[in-house]
């Protein structure tokens, strides 16, 4: 009998990083499942992905425990197998205004999806990547680890987020390894699904404010889950790693 290939599931993985990294796996040879909310963007995400065959979309809401559950299920019966998991959704937009006027909605919002999102995915993923040892990586924020005004809702879910990684780590190896991302700057626009036709160049100061050179883009965060989902990382877990260029280490003075 031949052997399966090797299937990822990706939250939020039908426009920007989360679509960088199906795009990458897919072009590794793994089966790859996308879970997404946004209809819209999981039909463009089907005609823009290659490999149609080792793709498998599915319209989910990750903060409702049945649509995770059902996802999961499908999943698990296109491919045979689960080998990593990748929590990427969540609601981008860090700015909710002053703490005086946040609603108690919006706050919620942002934890159900960012945080409770992931929990959910753990939950029902575990048992299939017990069988396969695999893993699960969590997508947080530099805004974990450093904040911006108004940012309340989305660093306290980001932070919470890199907590629970380490939390996984303890509770399930050495079966199950997990660990999280934190990216700085990505330029996502041209994984976006209304994304322009023609995209308008950064500019040479936006790439020269990050030690590295330049801003990141989705491939840089995809080249760290592949790494860390692999079996050359069977001795990493419960970390988080900052993939910014350098810029949560640059001391910025003013002028």
């Amino acid at each position: 009998m031949a052997q399966q290939l090797p299937v990822i599931l990706i939250t939020g993985g039908a426009q920007g990083i989360g679509k960088g990294i199906a795009a990458y796996f897919l072009d590794k040879g793994w089966r790859v499942v996308v879970l997404d909310q946004d209809a819209e963007a999981i039909t463009a995400c089907r005609q823009d992905l290659n490999n149609p065959d080792n793709l498998r979309l599915i319209t989910t809401d990750v903060s409702r425990e049945s649509e995770v559950v059902a996802a999961v299920d499908e999943a698990v019966r296109w491919g045979g197998r689960l080998d990593a998991t990748v929590s990427n959704a969540g609601i981008a937009d860090p700015d909710t205004g002053p703490i005086e006027t946040l609603e108690l909605a919006q706050w919620q919002r942002r934890i159900d999806v960012n945080l409770t999102g992931a929990f959910l995915m753990a939950k029902h993923t575990v048992p299939h990547l017990r069988q396969t040892r695999g893993s699960i990586v969590n997508m947080a924020s530099t805004r974990a680890l450093q904040s911006e005004p108004h940012s309340e809702a989305y660093a306290a879910s980001k932070g919470g987020l890199i907590a629970l990684t380490h939390a996984l780590a303890m509770s399930l190896g050495p079966d199950v390894r997990a660990n999280s991302i934190s990216p700085g700057w990505i330029d996502v626009r041209a994984w976006q699904a209304d994304a322009p036709a023609r995209l308008q160049p950064l500019s040479a100061s936006d790439h020269e404010q990050h030690p590295s050179g330049r801003v990141g883009t989705p491939a840089d965060v995809a080249a760290m889950v592949a790494y860390l989902v692999s079996p050359e990382a069977r001795f990493v877990t419960g970390q988080n790693f900052v993939i910014d260029g350098g810029m949560t280490r640059k001391m910025i003075y003013e002028d």
